[in-house]
């Protein structure tokens, strides 16, 4: 899969030690002609817990800074700046500013070092024009606050490696309590070959040779980013296991993505990531080789739930989904995926790549989630991927589309071992089919079959009545509703170590039978819900 492109970027440019999806070469100010990362050339120090205001109409870099009368005017007083605990960085509501904003320094716990706005109107405004790699970049600094500004790297052609804020450390240690918020993110002409670097709205890396780097505590939230290429939010870190210090306490919920080139949303390095109430409108819309929607890589305990995914262009990959290799139980839950040319899920694991780097892919759980018209197949699964648990899912596809429900390969040698599926619904308008290859351990039960399925699989106990939903083929949720005398009501199989609610924020029965799909209400639905 997309894995061979960037193994060969990895053995060429980051060696042995750890991988960067997106590597940052620090540029000399000397060379003006390509887009970089300026020298920090730190000039004055603060002394923590001050304000400091900057407008681009009425300021002056003669002035103080320290109150909105005797505000700066550009950007260079904050650049030369090592800033404090309780630092604030305000830009005038309405400004706008060209180049880059690059302060320094770190905060305390409970105390960051907060950039914002201040004043009515429009977001502050920044856009790198091309001429560096970010517009915002923070390097080697924790406990900092990153809010409410306008941020684009608009450049004339698409520039490899380009970003709208990168957050950056190596040989730091471990980075604590960094938030990005409520940022609206455009514009940024990175290059859509991932071979050649790529580029990202939001970039988060670590790493380091001589310190081993990692973050505890990364937000990212309430961001809207739109038009960026190659990728949406992404991360870098370490990738072989024995060298591995997984960045811990990574958020990103909440934030709307829509015309993103490639990937929209991939963790790297990280234990316990959650990614959730995301919404990611139109991806892989530019770039020609692999992308999906939001993905874990080299991350174990991934939790993604509650997003929305759909319009992802094209079928290598396409999906709106993927649980990626290197990666230990990953759980996608209450998410809706729609009209993606790829499909629902991707589940994967390249066989030909073995540890030290790569353990593969096992404990993959999807549950409670809704796909509607994804086309190209529903699941592809492909590699020796393990112990893959697919349960209380609703599966509809409209007449015409003629997708496999399931679509199976040994990527890299190897086959899928040991898949279930329990308490799905299958719902074909058209023509499907579950085409296994040579997996291995494939268990079906209690799953509901309605359509032209062709052939069906081996079922323990199949459900192949009507399963009277409330609206199927609709773009509403509530339309994958069972009705009041659905034969799916209390049919379904019992699942170990089951999830707290169902895809509408139902508790669980408990020491009850639970139904087929995604609603698990206590009373039985109304058709006018």
């Amino acid at each position: 899969m997309r894995y061979f492109v960037f193994n060969l970027f990895v053995t060429l440019v980051c060696g042995s030690m750890y991988i960067m999806a997106f590597p940052l070469a620090t540029v000399a100010e000397t060379n003006q002609s390509a887009p970089h990362f300026p020298t920090a050339r730190r000039t004055w120090k603060s002394h923590g817990s001050c304000f400091y205001y900057v407008d681009d109409i009425d300021g002056d870099d003669t002035n103080s800074g320290l109150t909105f009368r005797e505000p700066w005017k550009t950007l260079t007083p904050i650049n030369q700046g090592v800033f404090a605990a309780g630092d604030h960085i305000l830009l005038r509501c309405g400004g706008k500013w060209t180049g880059i904003l690059f302060p320094g320094g770190s905060g305390v716990p409970r105390k960051p070092i907060v950039i914002g706005q201040y004043g009515y109107g429009p977001k502050p405004a920044i856009n790198a024009e091309g001429r560096y790699l970010a517009a915002v970049y923070i390097r080697n600094g924790d406990y900092w606050d990153i809010g409410s500004l306008d941020i684009a790297n608009r450049a004339p052609n698409p520039v490899p490696k380009l970003t709208g804020v990168t957050i950056e450390q190596e040989d730091f240690g471990t980075a604590h309590d960094i938030r990005l918020h409520d940022l609206d993110i455009h514009d940024v002409t990175g290059s859509n070959d991932k071979a050649a670097g790529g580029g990202s709205g939001i970039y988060c890396a670590s790493s380091g040779l001589k310190t081993v780097t990692r973050y505890d505590g990364l937000v990212i939230e309430n961001c809207h980013i739109t038009h960026t290429d190659r990728n949406g939010i992404t991360m870098s870190a370490y990738y072989r296991r024995p060298e591995w210090p997984l960045s811990t306490g990574v958020l990103i919920r909440g934030n709307l993505l829509e015309d993103i080139g490639g990937d929209g949303i991939v963790p790297i390095g990280c234990n316990g990531c959650v990614i959730e109430h995301n919404t990611l409108r139109g991806g892989r819309m530019r770039a020609q080789d692999y992308a999906a929607g939001i993905w874990p890589w080299s991350c174990d305990n991934t939790i993604i739930q509650f997003n929305e995914v759909s319009g992802m262009r094209g079928t290598n990959d396409g999906e709106g989904f993927d649980s990626d290799f290197n990666c230990r139980n990953s759980l996608f839950q209450f998410n809706y995926s729609h009209d993606n040319d790829g499909g629902f899920m991707l589940i994967c694991d390249d066989g030909g790549q073995q540890s030290p780097w790569n353990i593969g892919n096992s404990g993959t759980v999807i549950r409670y989630n809704i796909s509607v018209n994804d086309a190209e197949h529903t699941f592809c699964i492909t590699g020796p991927c393990q112990n893959i648990q697919i349960y209380n899912n609703v599966i509809y596809q409209k007449k015409g589309l003629n997708a496999p429900i399931v679509s199976a390969g040994n990527w890299g040698g190897g086959w899928p071992e040991g898949t279930s599926f329990l308490n799905n619904i299958f719902y074909v308008e058209g023509n499907s089919k579950f085409d296994f290859g040579g997996m291995t351990g494939v268990k079906f039960d209690s799953n509901s079959y309605w359509g032209n399925i062709n052939p069906l699989p081996s079922d323990i106990n199949p459900v192949l009545a009507d399963p009277k939903l409330i609206e199927p083929g609709s773009y509403s949720v509530s339309g994958y509703l069972p009705r009041p005398d659905s034969p799916l009501i209390s049919n379904g199989k019992t699942v170990a170590q089951n999830s707290f609610s169902d895809f509408f924020g139902n508790p669980l029965p408990q020491g009850a039978a639970i139904n087929i799909g995604a609603w698990q209400g206590a009373e039985k639905p109304s058709e006018a819900m």
